[in-house]
């Protein structure tokens, strides 16, 4: 089980986003093998760590990407076309709950979907970003994704779950808003 402090070290926000995809996939797995009975909570850790690395690849990753890549335009809207996709499964899931007849079956479909995003992004977005970016960029870019992943705790620890909910509560836009927040914050945007 990968917790996220083990991410927390990375300093290179490719190295960062890639060890997130590791994670996510360790999630669905944890989703799936749950018991009924702590189904949805696992859930709801995933939901949360899929709610910041979204918006932290939207908020922080993709703007670059545009402007660095060759046909980053293009790139970034094939990512944001499957992201999209993924969020609509995403908000119908957490809306039916973990004791919906169709989760298995809609979990295979978010997994499956989110796995083929993951992939794309490492395939023809990471690749060029890591060879058209500076160490220094990276680490600039890390930044913010480390703050809204500080947000995301992937495994609940003793006396921080319930300072966390306040923060990551609701549906998965609502907690896609507070990630945004925080990452422009941390990147010293304008809200």
């Amino acid at each position: 089980m990968k917790t996220m402090p083990e991410t927390m070290g990375e300093s290179d926000v490719i190295d960062l986003l890639l060890a997130q995809h590791a994670m996510i996939r360790d999630m669905f797995d944890e989703v799936e093998q749950a018991p009924r009975d702590r189904r949805g909570e696992a859930f709801t850790r995933l939901v949360r760590l899929l709610a910041v690395h979204e918006t932290a690849e939207e908020e922080i990753v993709h703007p670059y990407a545009r402007g660095k890549i060759d046909g980053g335009d293009g790139v970034v809207e094939d990512r944001l076309t499957e992201e999209n996709e993924a969020k609509q499964l995403l908000q119908r899931m957490d809306q039916a709950g973990p004791d919906a007849p169709d989760f298995t079956e809609n979990l295979a479909a978010l997994r499956a979907a989110v796995e083929a995003h993951a992939r794309s992004e490492e395939r023809y977005e990471f690749i060029q970003l890591r060879a058209h970016t500076t160490e220094a960029e990276r680490r600039g870019m890390a930044a913010g994704v480390k703050a809204a992943e500080a947000m995301a705790p992937t495994h609940p620890h003793p006396g921080t779950e319930s300072a966390t909910k306040n923060v990551l509560v609701g549906t998965p836009v609502a907690m896609m808003d507070r990630a945004r927040d925080v990452i422009r914050q941390a990147m010293g945007k304008k809200h």
